[in-house]
């Protein structure tokens, strides 16, 4: 064994010698005791370290460059990250009950809507909250205004809001409707002098103004048209030709009343109907709602000092409020439906106050539970 190592240790010392020269790296850690004995040593005022110069720290060439470029401080990117991607994620994905087909407006993001969902906050409540004002306005040529049919402020949706409105196409497949709808009706003159009224076109909007419903109304047995006010109602007799029955439109409306909605099939709470003299619209459709879930604009005490006499006009309340002209001619019960909306919308603060001081605070789902279960107790 001993005789196998040293025949070993004699190759590698042959081998060692076989191998030409290299220069050793002990010449580096040679110089560093020198830089400290000539760094001990005081140098004269004005003379330079010959072995700093020439040799800037690699750390100062990064700054240096930084004025050509013209780039901004990294430190303020992270600050509006959050925010730019927050919008992108409300306009693309936020959505009211789970993505069920109601888009929810700007500003909402995913994770705020579900935390709406999980505490019964409907969508609209959501837009009052975060100040998203009224429904998009674009006016058309010959002086009518035209109410945009999507989102708060959507300037795209409301120029193709003719697009989406179409006339007498019945209940708008696929949209989940929320807790407001704004109702009007067209009627036309009945009886021996026309002066009796009958309901002839009815359209409903949501809260951000998409049209629910529409429909012209053929007469009801025993009724005949003497007067079509075509000059206000904008119905003439070629509408009827495709008008659907009255009893089929009364129970189209009736179950949106009371909270029924196609997506999904489910029955919601009754919805509050917001209109303008909307008791006489509910009168022709031969229905009733609650008091305390009316919202109607011509009653509204802080519109009164709009009007003459002792209800405004809704064109008036257009023009004055929303700065829009309506009903240049004849009258659209879709347009009517959005302004009443708008209306309400901008001043839905003030109409929720009035309404619990007329009827009380609104009773909560949870007070509701607790009382039935305080009477199976006793």
């Amino acid at each position: 064994m001993a005789a196998q190592l040293s025949s070993n240790w004699k190759k590698l010392q042959a081998q060692i010698k076989a191998e030409p020269s290299k220069p050793k790296p002990a010449a580096k850690p040679a110089a560093k005791p020198a830089a400290k004995a000539a760094a001990g040593k005081k140098r004269p005022h004005g003379v330079e370290d010959s072995t700093r110069k020439g040799k800037p720290p690699a750390k100062r060439s990064r700054p240096e460059t930084a004025p050509a470029t013209g780039k901004t401080k990294p430190r303020t990117s992270p600050k509006t990250m959050g925010v730019a991607q927050s919008s992108k994620l409300s306009n693309e994905a936020a959505y009211d009950h789970n993505g069920k087909g109601q888009m929810l407006p700007k500003g909402i993001t995913p994770s705020l809507a579900l935390w709406a969902e999980d505490h019964d906050i409907s969508a609209e409540d959501m837009a009052q909250a975060y100040g998203l004002g009224g429904v998009a306005t674009s006016t058309l040529s010959g002086g009518r205004a035209k109410v945009g049919a999507a989102a708060v402020g959507d300037t795209d949706a409301a120029a193709s809001s003719a697009v989406t409105d179409r006339e007498n196409a019945g209940r708008t497949p696929g949209l989940a409707v929320g807790k407001y709808i704004a109702l009007d009706c067209e009627m036309v003159g009945v009886g021996a002098d026309g002066r009796d009224d009958a309901l002839a076109r009815v359209s409903v909007v949501d809260f951000f103004g998409r049209q629910v419903y529409d429909s012209f109304v053929k007469p009801q047995a025993g009724q005949r048209v003497t007067d079509w006010r075509t000059h206000v109602s904008g119905v003439s007799a070629r509408h009827l030709r495709l008008a659907r029955p009255f009893e089929e439109v009364r129970t189209a409306i009736e179950d949106l009343l009371r909270g029924e909605d196609e997506v999904g099939g489910a029955k919601k709470e009754t919805r509050i109907l917001v209109g303008h003299d909307v008791k006489h619209d509910l009168t022709v459709l031969g229905l009733s709602h609650p008091p305390r879930l009316i919202r109607d604009t011509a009653k509204f005490s802080g519109f009164k000092k709009y009007g003459h006499g002792p209800k405004p006009a809704l064109r008036v309340l257009a023009r004055e409020i929303l700065g829009i002209e309506i009903q240049g001619g004849a009258h659209s019960s879709v347009e009517d439906a959005r302004v009443t909306m708008q209306l309400f919308r901008q001043h839905k603060p003030a109409f929720d106050v009035e309404c619990a001081n007329k009827f009380g605070p609104e009773p909560t789902s949870g007070a509701a539970k607790s009382k039935g279960s305080k009477k199976k107790r006793r």
